[in-house]
C-alpha cells in the first residue's frame, strides 16, 4: 500500500516536518544568538570605555598634583585652571571632595552640582578601597545609564588627598538598534533560506517514499507469479541500492532458473521457486515495515536522543536488507537456505533485539538464566524467531487481547524456547499438517514459513513441535542442543 493512504502522519510528513523544525530552529538560535552577542558587546564596551576615561581622568590629576607636596586645602588653588582643561579635554564633568565628603572643587559652576557632600556609605566604600567604586543608576531625563565612579587623589608622597567624582553617562540599549538593523538585512535571507529548505524536504521526502513505495509494490508483484519482472533501476549510493541489488539479483536468478527448465515440470518447479523468494523476502520487509511505523509515530526532532534513535533506525534497516541481500545470494538452487556462519552469542540479548521490531505489540520475554550462550547462526535465529512471532501475531481474537511470550530456558545439555499467544488456535486435525510444504490457514500465506523454520531447527540438530487450542491459543515449542561447537559451516 503507498505511503499516502496510511492514516496519520506518513514518514514523507515527518521528514518534510523535521526539516522545517530544524531551519526555524537555527533562524531562532541565531537571532537569539547574535541578541545576546551585541548586548554583551555594548556592555564589555561600555566597560572598557568608562575605565579608559577613568584612567586619563587621574592620570591627568596625578600630573597637576605631583609637581609639589600638595594638601586637600591646596587643592582649589592649584586645579583653578587645570580642572577646566582636564574636563574640556576628557569631555567629562569632574567634582573633587575632601576625604570628609565636601564639595572642594569642580569645572562645574556649584550651582549646578547636585550632591554638595557625600553619604557616609560612599566615603567608607571609597576610602576602603583602593580602586575605583562604581554607582550605578538611571537618568531619566537623557534616558541613559549613570556610572558614578569614585577614586581616590593622591599627592606626590602618595598619600590620600581628597575623592575624584565624575558621573559616566552611557546608552547600552544602542544594541536594540543595532540588531533592528540586522534583523532587517537577516529577514530577507531567512526567507530564502525557510524557502529553500521547504523545497529541499519536500524533494527528499518525495523521493524517499516514492522508492519505498515502488519497491514494495514490485516485490509484492513477485506473490502474484508475474511472468517478466523487470529490475528496478536506482543509482543513489545508499541503503536501499543493497536492498536493489538484492532484488535484482533474484529476477536475473529466477529469469536464469525459468530458462532451464521446461513444460509442466519447469512450470511446477518455477510456482514453487516464486513462493519461496516471495516468502523469503516478505520476511524482512515485515520488520522494516514496523520499525519505519514506530519511527513515525514516535518522532521527537527535540528529543535529545534523537541521533541515537536515528542511529538504531539506520542499523535496523541495513540489518534488514543485508538479510535480503543474504537470502538472494542463497536462490542460487531451488529452495536453498542462507549458508551457515555460526557464531556464539547471547541468546537472550540477540532475542530480544528481534521480539524489539514488534515494539508495538504486547511480547513478553522470560529467561530462567540471565546469559544464555549459543553457537548458532544470527540469521537462521532471526529467520525462526520471525516466522514464529509473526504467525502469532497473525492469529489474534477479536474477541480478546493478544499477549505474546517468548521464553528461554537451559536445561542441562538443552536450549528450549517457546513463543505462546492467545490467539486463535489450531484445529487438531491440523496438528501434523502444520509444517507440510504449502499448507496454510491464512487466506494470503504462501505455506513455506513453518516448513522453512522446522528445516533450520533440523540443521542444528533439533525439532519443533506445536500444542494449541482452539479458541485459548498455540505455543511452538523448540529444543536445541546448547552444545553447537561440533556443527560447522
Amino acid at each position: 500500500m503507498p505511503f499516502s493512504k496510511y492514516k496519520g502522519f506518513s514518514l514523507r510528513n515527518k521528514v518534510f516536518g523535521g526539516f522545517l523544525v530544524i531551519c526555524f530552529l537555527s533562524i531562532t538560535g541565531s537571532s537569539i544568538l547574535s541578541y545576546f552577542i551585541l548586548k554583551n558587546n555594548a556592555t564589555e564596551q561600555s566597560r572598557t570605555d568608562l575605565q579608559k576615561k577613568a584612567e586619563s581622568l587621574m592620570s591627568a590629576l596625578d600630573y597637576a598634583v605631583s609637581h609639589t607636596q600638595v594638601r586637600t586645602n591646596d587643592l582649589p588653588e592649584i586645579l583653578s585652571n587645570d580642572i577646566y582643561e582636564i574636563a574640556d579635554i576628557n569631555n567629562q564633568d569632574i567634582i573633587i571632595y575632601d576625604l570628609t565628603g565636601d564639595y572642594v572643587i569642580s569645572n562645574k559652576d556649584i550651582n549646578l552640582i547636585p550632591v554638595k557632600k557625600l553619604s557616609i556609605d560612599v566615603i567608607n566604600k571609597v576610602l576602603k578601597s583602593d580602586k575605583r567604586v562604581d554607582f550605578q543608576n538611571y537618568d531619566k531625563k537623557t534616558e541613559a545609564n549613570i556610572t558614578s565612579s569614585y577614586m581616590i587623589l593622591k599627592n606626590n608622597m602618595l598619600e590620600p588627598i581628597a575623592i575624584v567624582y565624575f558621573p559616566f553617562y552611557h546608552n547600552d540599549t544602542s544594541y536594540v538598534s543595532v540588531f533592528n538593523k540586522y534583523l532587517n538585512y537577516i529577514f530577507i535571507v531567512n526567507l530564502f533560506v525557510i524557502a529553500f529548505g521547504i523545497w529541499l524536504s519536500w524533494i527528499i521526502s518525495n523521493n524517499l517514499t516514492r522508492a519505498v513505495s515502488k519497491f514494495s509494490d514490485l516485490i509484492n508483484r513477485i506473490t502474484l507469479f508475474e511472468d517478466d519482472p523487470q529490475p528496478i533501476r536506482y543509482y543513489q549510493n545508499d541503503e536501499l541500492n543493497q536492498l536493489v541489488k538484492a532484488y535484482n539479483k533474484m529476477i536475473l536468478q529466477i529469469k536464469e532458473q525459468k530458462e532451464r527448465l521446461s513444460f509442466k515440470d519447469k512450470e511446477e518447479a518455477w510456482r514453487e521457486m516464486a513462493k519461496q523468494v516471495a516468502h523469503e523476502v516478505k520476511n524482512p520487509l515485515t520488520p522494516m515495515k514496523l520499525t519505519i511505523q514506530n519511527f513515525e509515530r514516535k518522532f521527537d526532532p527535540n528529543d535529545p536522543k534523537i541521533l541515537q534513535k536515528v542511529k538504531h533506525l539506520s542499523k535496523t534497516m541495513v540489518d534488514q536488507i543485508d538479510l535480503v541481500a543474504t537470502v538472494a545470494n542463497a536462490f542460487s538452487q531451488f529452495a536453498q537456505l542462507p549458508e551457515k556462519h555460526n557464531e556464539v552469542f547471547n541468546l537472550n540479548k540477540e532475542i530480544r533485539n528481534i521480539i524489539n521490531i514488534f515494539s508495538d505489540e504486547k511480547i513478553y520475554f522470560h529467561a530462567n538464566k540471565e546469559n544464555i550462550m549459543i553457537e548458532m547462526d544470527k540469521i537462521y535465529l532471526s529467520r525462526i524467531i520471525t516466522n514464529l512471532v509473526s504467525n502469532a501475531r497473525q492469529a489474534s481474537d477479536d474477541e480478546r487481547e493478544n499477549t505474546i511470550n517468548v521464553d528461554i530456558e537451559q536445561r542441562q545439555k538443552r536450549i528450549i524456547i517457546t513463543v505462546e499467544d492467545r490467539g486463535v488456535g489450531i484445529p487438531e486435525e491440523n496438528h501434523t499438517r502444520i509444517f507440510e510444504p504449502n499448507f496454510t490457514s491464512k487466506s494470503g500465506g504462501m505455506g513455506l514459513g513453518l516448513t522453512m523454520v522446522r528445516k533450520m531447527v533440523e540443521d542444528y540438530k533439533g525439532d519443533i513441535s506445536v500444542n494449541s487450542e482452539v479458541g485459548k491459543g498455540t505455543i511452538f515449542t523448540i529444543s536445541l542442543p546448547n552444545n553447537l561447537t561440533s556443527i560447522k559451516n
